[in-house]
């Protein structure tokens, strides 16, 4: 096995948004000599925000790669968006990554996305380094962001660095394992850090924070233990070695400190990387399993001589035709390479193979496994498939996206674009696997659907800029859902006689509501096969349950999808020669039909998780505004100068919140959201909707 693998990287850069994410990348790009000038987020010239939508609003959109090298090692790094209207990008690229830097912004510690993006992080078991960026800006508290990591993530933050001064005095770090000072020259960006002794002043601080990091380091390795227990002489190499074991754990999370935009602490952030985060042949055997049989597993194991296995994690469109990005988990990949989608039952050929740096293509011949890497060829592949060694077929687990949660209708200028927007939203759909269209037969409209009001208004625009499509948008609407609230049974009969053979099918179901540990109505629903004695034959039992699906799929009371409902199917009939799958399949669908008026059907809304900073003097308008809005505040907080409230709105109520936030506040109040769940709707509020449907 090639002993490079040990000196791969495989992390992104994950954060709240504006807590620094791209101006860390573009500081890593520049430091490890990938570029040779600092691209600026706030200037529209970041390398890693290449589209022109990012390069306007000066925030990431769309997740980008590049390859970077660092002191013998190469990093593969991407740079995720912050905004929560593209979690899905967060999502996919997080699921392919060994490890992550978290940012965090100095002065507002642990905020709502980043609890979002580090539980994200926590799902795929990642190994992630803490970067607490902007030590310059005014409200820097470097210990408040430490418990914050702490109270707020549950996390095991250990710092291995302090900062020497804040805001408009920080000078630059003390490493905690040498115990050393490093101060950064403001003027010189390439110039060598300057490593002095620790400062007089500070030396005692240095000192707690450092035996704080060795008895959180010392739980991971016995030698150290031992020494320290003992109180024998600790070297650096053992405290690394134990932090090491610590972080790949997943266990410990060392604490890095600067200022990106100030060029301070990036440079040890890289040595961070390459020290404490995993490499692949860190990571345990990635669980697949043969197609059709999830009973017999599968290792995975990141050797480049053993059966391809990669994950299509990203599909980009372009002129020159599909790009899609794979994690190369097992094996070696060559262009020209046949390979076989599990995930379809596909046989795909590889036509080309690059080496990403953002926008741009490198041209390989191979890649192995633990490389990130984009092709070109593939004709059937989605984001989340499967492609292996077409004679050694696995299957790997999929990515699972997010319900879309707003949608607004979507229509044509004129004839000619009438026939390029189907291709547009197929394109669209492909790229993206949170955006949902579908043509509404009543209103003669197609309905587009996804995270937030951004989020549609970027498609729009890409729809118009890059696909070439006018259309006319009508005003975001929200995705409700539909529940029942009690329990009640229900029969399905289908029966069709046409002289020949007929169709029998009988069913009796029971529907009750289902819930969630925390008491919200639960996303999904379930079937359970309640039949004893046979009286429906267990080769109809499938057909059942993709009827009651279907049933479920278009409510009672205006059509929206039922979630949170348990359907146990208690009882039955069939006929020897009539009964068929099709039939049963009718008879589920009658049943369910029977059941949601008797059940009690109930109207379901999204619900809001809302953090919005404001000055002190305007607290009170804006919470009195979210209550206004049904909001329910749980947290209010003060931070600086600044008030912090947390509380949970209903979406409907929040379009248009940017424009009167900034109005309420003087444009100095900012806000962020994400979904929290789905709630019954208010009686009163319930039945304007279903008028108006």
């Amino acid at each position: 096995m090639p002993s490079d693998l040990k000196s791969v990287r495989n992390i992104g850069v994950m954060a709240h948004i504006d807590a620094g994410k791209t101006t860390v990348s573009e500081r890593i790009l520049y430091f490890s000599g990938k570029t040779y000038k600092l691209g600026e987020t706030h200037d529209g010239t970041a390398v890693m925000d290449f589209m022109q939508e990012e390069q306007e609003r000066g925030i990431t959109i769309t997740s980008a790669a590049t390859k970077c090298p660092w002191k013998g090692y190469d990093i593969n790094l991407i740079d995720t968006p912050g905004h929560v209207d593209f979690t899905a990008e967060v999502e996919r690229s997080l699921r392919v990554l060994d490890g992550a830097i978290a940012v965090f912004d100095a002065s507002e510690g642990v905020q709502a996305q980043s609890e979002t993006v580090w539980r994200q992080g926590q799902k795929y078991k990642l190994s992630c380094l803490c970067f607490v960026n902007k030590m310059d800006k005014i409200g820097a508290d470097f210990e408040m962001t430490v418990n914050d990591i702490r109270d707020k993530l549950l996390a095991h933050p250990v710092p291995v660095q302090i900062p020497i001064g804040a805001e408009s005095t920080l000078e630059g770090l003390i490493d905690l394992i040498g115990m050393k000072a490093v101060r950064f020259d403001k003027n010189d960006i390439d110039a060598e850090p300057r490593v002095e002794a620790v400062p007089e002043e500070m030396k005692d601080l240095a000192e707690h924070w450092r035996h704080d990091m060795i008895e959180a380091a010392a739980e991971f390795d016995e030698e150290l233990m031992d020494v320290y227990v003992h109180e024998g002489d600790i070297t650096e190499d053992m405290i690394r070695r134990a932090i090491r074991k610590g972080t790949v754990a997943g266990k410990l999370h060392p604490v890095l400190v600067g200022s990106a935009l100030r060029n301070i602490g990036v440079r040890r952030l890289l040595d961070a990387v390459v020290a404490y985060l995993p490499s692949p042949l860190d990571m345990p055997a990635v669980a697949g399993w043969k197609p059709g049989d999830k009973e017999h597993p599968i290792d995975v194991t990141c050797d480049p001589s053993k059966p391809f296995v990669a994950l299509a994690f990203k599909i980009t469109s372009d002129k020159h035709g599909d790009l899609y990005f794979l994690r190369i988990y097992q094996g070696t990949l060559k262009k020209g390479s046949r390979v076989f989608n599990s995930t379809r039952d596909r046989k795909e050929n590889i036509t080309r193979l690059f080496q990403m740096h953002a926008n741009t293509r490198h041209l390989l011949d191979t890649a192995q496994a633990g490389d990130i890497v984009a092709v070109v060829g593939l004709k059937d592949t989605l984001t989340g498939d499967t492609l292996c060694d077409t004679h050694h077929q696995v299957l790997l687990e999929s990515i699972q996206f997010p319900e879309t949660v707003i949608s607004m209708s979507i229509e044509p200028k004129s004839a000619a674009d009438r026939a390029k927007l189907g291709e547009a939203l197929v394109t669209l759909r492909r790229e993206d696997p949170t955006f949902g269209c579908k043509y509404d037969e009543e209103t003669g409209q197609t309905i587009i659907s996804g995270m937030g009001e951004l989020h549609l208004e970027v498609l729009e625009h890409k729809l118009v800029r890059d696909l070439g499509v006018d259309v006319r948008v009508g005003r975001p609407r929200v995705a409700y859902k539909e529940a029942i609230s009690r329990e009640t049974e229900a029969v399905g009969k289908f029966v069709k006689q046409t002289g020949g053979r007929g169709q029998f099918g009988h069913v009796v179901i029971k529907v009750e509501p289902l819930f969630e540990e925390d008491g919200h109505y639960a996303r999904h629903n379930e079937f359970v096969n309640g039949i004893i004695g046979g009286t429906v034959p267990k080769e109809y039992i499938p057909a059942v349950e993709n009827g009651v699906m279907e049933g479920l799929a278009s409510g009672a009371l205006a059509g929206y999808p039922v979630v949170g409902v348990k359907v146990t199917l208690l009882d039955g009939s069939y006929h020897v020669v009539d009964s068929s799958e099709l039939a049963f399949e009718q008879a589920g669908v009658l049943a369910i039909r029977e059941a949601m008026p008797k059940a009690g059907p109930v109207l379901l809304e999204p619900i809001m998780r809302v953090q919005v900073i404001v000055p002190e003097q305007y607290f009170g308008t804006i919470q009195g505004n979210l209550i206004a809005k049904r909001g329910t505040i749980t947290d209010t907080r003060l931070h600086g100068q600044m008030r912090v409230l947390d509380a949970k709105v209903p979406l409907s109520e929040m379009f248009g919140y940017s424009s009167q936030i900034r109005g309420a506040t003087a444009g100095r109040g900012s806000f962020t959201m994400e979904p929290l769940c789905y709630e019954k709707m208010p009686e009163q509020i319930s039945e304007k909707i279903l008028q108006n449907c």
